[in-house]
């Protein structure tokens, strides 16, 4: 399901919520980003209002270019709009 109208902006925050959502569903995928991260689930929940916390998520995805286009591709928006959603996180 599409998170936004083909024409709307996408609030960062939301798409990051819904790349960790997507990073989360394959426990494999996940179990890495909480390995490269260093996040354990209790501090992933409790830094979830933590614009760095959110910017993790893509950030992971932007390291390994395949799951990057396939999360953009489930998330229906472009992998640079996942980049731009990052770069305004960290800003």
């Amino acid at each position: 399901m599409p998170i936004k109208p083909s024409s709307a902006p996408v609030n960062p925050q939301t798409l990051a919520l819904a790349v960790l959502g997507w990073v989360l569903e394959c426990e494999d995928r996940g179990a890495r980003y909480l390995e490269l991260t260093g996040l354990d689930p209790d501090s992933l929940r409790a830094g979830l209002n933590d614009p760095m916390i959110l910017a993790s998520g893509i950030e992971f995805l932007a390291n390994y270019e395949p799951d990057l286009i396939r999360a953009a591709e489930a998330l229906a928006v472009t992998p640079e709009e996942l980049v731009a959603a990052k770069d305004a996180l960290q800003a």
